[in-house]
C-alpha cells in the first residue's frame, strides 16, 4: 500500500494553475492574492493626533508657559489651523493632521479650559507627545499584503485604504462532488429501514465554502453504464472530481472500472491509513483530477481535509502554513501497522501548551462524532502505542 507521506508527494506533484481573476474587493474574502497590494502613499499619510485635546509647539512648554489662548478648533478632517505666537494652542480631535506649528498633544483630561483658554495641569509633558507619524506604520510603496495570502477582512480593509477596486486573485479549480449508491436518498425524503440520507456530499461542500468554492453536486446510481456516463460527462466539464464512496472491492463497486475505461490514469488506490485506506487517486489526459474518497463519512472527512485541502493551497498558491502539535492527553493503543488519524477535541492548558483529548467513536461510519471533535491527531505508522504527553502533528478541522 501506498504510505501516508507517499500519497501527498504524488498528489502535489499533480499540481495546476487555473490562471488568475480581477474581481471587486468586496467580494474577494477568502480567495488567494494573485498580486500584491502596495500603499499608494505613507501610512499613516500625515502625522496623525492620537488623543482629543490641545496641540502646543513644545518650546513653549520648555519655556514655562502652561496657559494657552485657544486660536482654533479642528476636527479629524479639517484643513490644519496654525498659531502664530508661543501662548497660543490648537483645540485638536482624534485623527486629525497635525498643523505645522505645533508638535505635541496634551489630553483634555490633563488641561482645564475656560474662556478659551487651556490651562496644563501636568508637568511630564514629552515632545511629540499622542501622535501617530507620518510613515511610521508603512512607506509609499511597501508591500502590504503579498502574493499567497488568504484575503481576510483585514486585507479587505488594507486594498479599501490604498484605493484597489479590483483585486487579482487566483482563480479556483472548477469542483464537482459525486456520490453514489442506491442506499441513499435525498435530505427531504424519508428513508427506508434500509436507506439512509445523502450528507457527505453536503459536508463536503460546505468544508469547501469556508475555502470559496462553490461546488456542484450530483449522485450516481448504482449502474455501471450511468456511472460511465456521468463520470464521462464530469471529466469533460470539471476540474476536479471529488467522489465519495463505491471505489472498494463490493460487488456494486462500478466507480474504479469506469474511471479505467475512461482513461483516467490511476496514480495510486489505498493508503496506509485509517480511515480511508481505500482512497483512490488519478489524473485524466485532459488534465481533470479525482480524489476518490471512501464513503464512510469519517474516511471522506479526513481524507478532504489531508488531501484535498492540501494539494488545493498548493494550487492557489497560499503562503505556507506552519504544522500545529498538540500533546496527547492520556495514553492509546492502535493495533494494525496503518497510520491513524484519532478524533481529538482541543483544548489548551495554563502552561499555553495544544492538548488533544482522544474522542473515540465507533469507526468511520461514526459521522456524529465529528461533531464532538475539531481535529485528527496524526499518530505514526511504526507505533502502537501512544503515551499521554507526547507531541504529535494536528490535523485541524474547525
Amino acid at each position: 500500500m501506498t504510505t501516508v507521506e507517499e500519497a501527498e508527494k504524488l498528489i502535489l506533484a499533480q499540481l495546476r494553475d487555473y490562471g488568475a481573476e480581477s474581481l471587486p474587493f468586496e467580494q474577494t474574502v477568502g480567495r488567494i492574492l494573485a498580486e500584491p497590494i502596495h500603499a499608494d502613499r505613507d501610512l499613516p499619510p500625515f502625522n496623525r493626533v492620537t488623543m482629543d485635546g490641545i496641540a502646543v509647539n513644545y518650546q513653549s512648554i520648555i519655556s514655562g508657559i502652561l496657559t494657552f489662548n485657544i486660536k482654533a478648533t479642528q476636527a479629524a478632517g479639517d484643513e490644519p489651523a496654525a498659531i502664530a505666537y508661543p501662548d497660543e494652542c490648537i483645540e485638536i480631535m482624534t485623527g486629525a493632521v497635525l498643523p505645522a506649528s505645533v508638535d505635541t498633544v496634551i489630553r483634555y483630561e490633563d488641561v482645564e479650559i475656560t474662556d478659551g483658554r487651556a490651562l496644563v495641569k501636568i508637568q511630564d509633558i514629552k515632545k511629540g507627545q499622542n501622535l501617530h507619524l507620518q510613515g511610521a506604520d508603512k512607506r509609499n510603496g511597501d508591500v502590504l499584503a503579498s502574493i499567497g495570502r488568504r484575503i481576510t477582512p483585514a486585507i479587505i480593509g488594507l486594498a479599501a485604504s490604498v484605493g484597489k477596486t479590483h483585486l487579482l486573485v487566483k482563480k479556483s479549480p472548477q469542483v464537482v462532488i459525486i456520490s453514489s449508491g442506491d442506499e441513499l436518498v435525498d435530505v427531504d425524503q424519508t428513508p427506508a429501514p434500509y436507506q439512509i440520507r445523502k450528507s457527505n456530499g453536503y459536508t463536503i461542500k460546505g468544508a469547501l465554502q469556508k475555502q470559496g468554492l462553490e461546488p456542484d453536486i450530483i449522485h450516481i446510481p448504482d449502474e455501471p453504464e450511468i456511472t460511465r456516463q456521468q463520470i464521462q460527462h464530469c471529466l469533460q466539464n470539471y476540474d476536479v472530481l471529488l467522489l465519495s464512496g463505491g471505489i472498494s472491492m463490493g460487488k456494486f463497486d462500478y466507480i474504479p472500472q469506469a474511471l479505467e475505461d475512461l482513461d483516467v490514469k490511476k496514480i495510486f488506490h489505498k493508503v496506509a491509513q485509517r480511515p480511508g485506506k481505500p482512497f483512490w487517486f488519478g489524473a485524466h489526459g485532459n488534465g481533470s483530477l479525482v480524489f476518490a474518497f471512501p464513503g464512510n463519512p469519517v474516511a471522506t472527512f479526513m481524507c478532504l481535509h489531508k488531501y484535498f485541502l492540501n494539494w488545493l493551497s498548493a494550487t492557489l498558491n497560499l503562503a505556507e502554513q506552519s504544522a500545529v502539535y498538540a500533546v496527547l492527553a492520556k495514553d492509546f493503543q492502535f493495533q494494525p501497522a496503518l497510520q491513524y488519524f484519532l478524533q481529538v477535541k482541543l483544548q489548551s492548558n495554563p502552561q499555553g501548551q495544544l492538548i488533544a483529548l482522544p474522542i473515540e467513536g465507533n469507526g468511520s461510519g461514526d459521522f456524529a462524532n465529528l461533531a464532538d471533535t475539531d481535529a485528527f491527531l496524526e499518530l505514526p505508522l511504526e507505533r502502537t502505542d501512544f503515551k499521554a504527553g507526547e507531541v504529535y502533528r494536528v490535523l485541524r478541522f474547525v
